[in-house]
C-alpha cells in the first residue's frame, strides 16, 4: 500500500461532505427559530450558524456565548480500557475552547451523559474529569442529565454504551465579539501547541492504530506507553491563556480552534482572506505513526488532525511575540505559523506542497 491509496477519514466511516449536505434541512429549521426573538429586548442570536459558537444578545451591550460539543469516539477507547477519568476534561475542552474563539469568558457547562447501564464507579470517574476540567477553566457545572438508553447504544464496556456531551456558556460584550471580521492580509497566525490528538479524528486513528480491541493495551515504542494511553491524552484547555490575552487587551483579530477539518477551520473567519502556513512544528509521534502505518496522505492528515497545533491566534505581527510569551507562561509552546493572504478561502501549506480545494487540502 502506498500513501496514494492509504486510508481516508471517509473510508474509516466519517463522511464530512455528506454530513455538511445532510445538515442543510436541519440548519434551515434552526435558523428559522432565530426570528422568534425579533420582538424581544433580549434573546436574539447575533449571527447565523457555522462559527465556533453563537452569541445571544442579552441587552445592555452584553452577550451570552453558547456552544455544544461532545467527545466522540474517543469514548470507545475509554470504554475498552475501562479508564474514564479524563474524558470529562475532553468534554469541557471541546466546548470552552470554542467559546473563547468568539472572545467569550466561559462561565458554566451542562453535561449530558447517556449510558446503557448506570455504573457508579464509572460515573464517579467521569465526574472526576469534569471536576478537573472545570477547575482548570474556573467554570461551574450547575446541572446535567443522565440517560439510561440501552436500546440505543452499542457498548464496549461495563456501561453497555456511553456518550458524553456538553453545552457551555460564556459572557462577552457585544462590541468585543470575535468573528474574525477584522482579519486582514499581512496579519500573523500564531500556532499554540496541542497536547496530542485531542478529540478529533478518532475513527480514523482507532482503525489504524488498533484494528483489534486488544491493541489498545499494547505498549507502543513510538509512544513510550500503550496505544490507549496515548489516545486518551486529554485535550488541551486554552481558557486561562485566552483570558490572560483578553485581560492584556492584546489586539486579537481571531482565535481558531483546530478541531475537525483541521486547518480548514481557519477559513471560518468572517473576513475574505486566505492563509499561508509556512512553519509547522514536527508533529507529535502519534500523528507520524498514524500516517506511516495507515499510509495516509499528508493532505488527509492536515485536513483531519491538528498535527501539533490546537489553537491559532491571528493578529498584527507586532503583537505576535506577546502572544507567544503569554502562551509559554501558561505552559504552551507557540510559534509564528504563517501569514494571512488576500486569496479568500484558500489555505496553503507550502512545506508540504498542499493547497485547499473545495473545502479540503490537496497536493498541489
Amino acid at each position: 500500500m502506498t500513501e496514494r491509496d492509504g486510508m481516508t477519514y471517509g473510508e474509516s466511516g466519517v463522511d464530512t461532505d455528506r454530513a455538511a449536505s445532510a445538515l442543510k434541512g436541519l440548519a434551515a429549521c434552526i435558523v428559522e427559530t432565530h426570528r422568534f426573538r425579533d420582538h424581544a429586548a433580549i434573546g436574539r442570536p447575533v449571527r447565523g450558524l457555522g462559527y465556533y459558537a453563537n452569541v445571544i444578545d442579552m441587552g445592555g451591550g452584553q452577550g451570552l456565548a453558547v456552544a455544544a460539543d461532545g467527545v466522540g469516539t474517543k469514548l470507545l477507547v475509554a470504554e475498552l480500557l475501562g479508564k474514564y477519568d479524563t474524558v470529562g476534561i475532553d468534554c469541557i475542552a471541546m466546548n470552552v475552547n470554542d467559546l473563547i474563539c468568539v472572545g467569550a469568558e466561559p462561565v458554566a457547562m451542562l453535561d449530558y451523559i447517556a449510558v446503557g447501564k448506570a455504573d457508579d464507579a464509572i460515573l464517579a470517574q467521569v465526574g472526576a474529569g469534569l471536576l478537573e476540567g472545570a477547575r482548570q477553566c474556573e467554570i461551574t457545572i450547575p446541572g446535567g442529565e443522565l440517560a439510561q438508553v440501552k436500546e440505543m447504544l452499542r457498548g464496549h464496556g461495563k456501561t453497555e454504551g456511553f456518550d458524553l456531551v456538553g453545552t457551555a456558556i460564556g459572557t462577552v460584550a457585544l462590541d468585543s465579539i470575535l468573528w474574525g471580521q477584522d482579519v486582514v492580509p499581512g496579519d500573523t497566525v500564531v500556532g499554540l501547541a496541542s497536547s496530542g490528538i485531542h478529540s478529533n479524528g478518532f475513527t480514523l486513528a482507532r482503525k489504524v492504530l488498533a484494528p483489534n480491541p486488544d491493541d489498545f493495551h499494547r505498549h507502543d515504542q513510538d509512544f513510550g506507553r500503550t496505544v490507549g494511553e496515548e489516545l486518551l491524552e486529554p485535550t488541551a484547555l486554552y481558557v486561562a491563556l485566552a483570558k490572560d490575552l483578553f485581560k492584556q487587551s492584546v489586539p486579537l483579530h481571531a482565535l481558531c480552534h483546530i478541531t475537525g477539518d483541521g486547518y480548514m477551520n481557519l477559513t471560518r473567519v468572517e473576513a475574505p482572506v486566505g492563509f499561508d502556513l509556512t512553519d509547522f512544528p514536527t508533529p507529535h509521534a502519534v500523528f507520524q505513526t498514524i500516517q506511516s502505518r495507515g499510509h495516509i496522505t499528508t493532505a488527509e492528515m492536515y485536513t483531519v488532525f491538528n498535527m501539533g497545533i490546537g489553537l491559532c491566534a491571528i493578529l498584527p505581527d507586532d503583537h505576535a511575540d506577546r502572544v507567544i510569551a503569554t502562551a509559554e507562561k501558561h505552559g504552551y509552546a507557540a510559534r509564528r505559523l504563517g501569514t494571512v493572504t488576500g486569496d479568500a478561502g484558500v489555505v496553503r501549506i507550502p512545506q508540504h506542497g498542499l493547497t485547499s480545494r473545495d473545502g479540503h487540502l490537496v497536493a498541489e
